[in-house]
């Protein structure tokens, strides 16, 4: 069964029959590619002749959406810092203050 749902960036889809779903990470209209990223992290290409041919549906974001994000750990969300302890933040500034200020 063909779809009718468009691809669109940002969106998570699902194959019908298998119920694996997969994010679409881009769409390039003149050159005719889709590109997605399946939940395990690998990237495939598709061309939108194909996308229309494929037995898939709009879907919702999985419970854990960082599998397809290749995020890793919780704390790994968009930062370079993990294990980031209230002491490493509290008081930044206190080693470039002179000892005699407060």
């Amino acid at each position: 069964m063909a779809t009718e749902a468009d691809p669109i960036v940002d969106n998570w889809y699902y194959y019908l029959g298998k119920g694996q779903r997969f994010y679409v990470v881009a769409v390039d209209e003149d050159s005719g590619i889709v590109e997605i990223q399946h939940f395990d992290g690998d990237l495939e290409e598709i061309t939108l002749n194909n996308w229309y041919e494929m037995n898939i549906a709009l879907g919702e974001a999985p419970e854990n959406w960082s599998g397809a994000m290749d995020v890793g750990e919780q704390d790994d969300f968009g930062t370079e810092i993990t294990d980031t302890q209230p002491v490493d933040w509290n008081e930044p500034l206190q080693q470039f203050r002179k000892p005699d200020q407060k």
